[in-house]
């Protein structure tokens, strides 16, 4: 009988420290999985990017010279992201921080603040470029979407090579010359779009957030928005009243629509006024589809170009 009990205990213990010991193992290679991850880093300069079309401008004006990367992950609305931890530790690390400006990123102040007197450089691409200003609910904003329209976009272009001659100096000319053939893109652009919309049959359109001022201002086209800055802002019955009114009186034939945000409030208009319904990109990011297709910035302006010259009858 006691050694019955006996083996009984040695094969429970056997057991218990086969057990331990294979937890042991496995919290072993899980912290040297993680240790690898963690060390495991690009040697190349790295620049991160709050928003989609500025971590575009920049990876074309690098090349394979740096490492570009995004805050605003794809298919985020930006309006509304909140960096993570890991966004955070990008930054801290990161050679170059490009922000817009123009109060898009409400965390841009406190990533300034944070990254001030240490190795990380932080410029703001657009700040002195937003010069349109909104009122809504009796609170003026600043109008942040400057890289809708080619010409201010050559602007944050040179401002981002600039930067990165100054933190990478050893590879100026490099940034120098592909910033230059950036801007040959852009002005090529800006062409396509001045010919495209000057033989419209119509001026004004109907976008789902006020995104596109600085686009129709250099076109001589209208925007009317349904709600305001923010896509997220829900208009009250008496604006989408307002807003249904004017497409009916002015024969609006399409209400625009985003990728990013629901389309449930140009929907609703345009059932309301017998209108379709297009899109209308503002490449405040791309979504997961998008990045599927191989879209960019240039080819999503092109799409936005068509959809404008289909909405508002014009002559190509």
């Amino acid at each position: 009988m006691v050694n019955l009990l006996l083996t009984r205990m040695y094969w429970f213990m056997k057991k218990i420290l086969t057990v331990s010991v294979a937890a042991l193992l496995l919290a072993g290679l899980v912290y040297a999985a993680r240790y690898r991850v963690s060390t495991t880093t690009s040697t190349k300069p790295q620049v991160v990017a709050s928003i989609y079309p500025l971590a575009y401008f920049a990876s074309q004006i690098v090349g394979d010279i740096a490492d570009v990367t995004t805050v605003t992950p794809a298919g985020a609305e930006p309006h509304d992201y909140e960096p993570s931890t890991q966004d955070t530790a990008r930054m801290e690390r990161a050679r170059l921080v490009i922000l817009n400006g123009g109060h898009l990123e409400a965390w841009g102040d406190s990533v300034k603040e944070n990254l001030k007197n240490t190795g990380t450089l932080v410029v703001s691409a657009g700040d002195s470029l937003a010069t349109r200003q909104l009122t809504e609910d009796g609170v003026t904003g600043q109008d942040p979407h400057v890289w809708l329209d080619p010409i201010l976009a050559q602007q944050e272009v040179t401002t981002i090579a600039q930067a990165l001659e100054t933190v990478d100096p050893v590879n100026a000319l490099t940034y120098k010359s592909n910033a230059q053939d950036l801007t040959a893109r852009l002005a090529q652009l800006d062409t396509a779009y001045a010919t495209g919309l000057q033989s419209c049959q119509k001026k004004d359109i109907v976008t789902s957030h006020a995104a596109f001022g600085y686009l129709t201002s250099q076109y001589g086209l209208n925007q009317v928005a349904i709600t305001g800055l923010s896509p997220d802002a829900q208009p009250s019955a008496q604006q989408l009243a307002q807003v249904a009114t004017f497409v009916e009186q002015h024969k609006v034939g399409y209400i625009f629509f985003e990728s990013l945000v629901s389309p449930k409030l140009s929907d609703t208009i345009a059932t309301e006024t017998g209108a379709k319904t297009l899109e209308l990109n503002p490449l405040e990011g791309l979504t997961d589809d998008e990045v599927k297709q191989g879209k960019d910035y240039f080819s999503v302006m092109h799409d936005n170009l068509s959809n404008l010259q289909l909405a508002l009858v014009c002559q190509k």
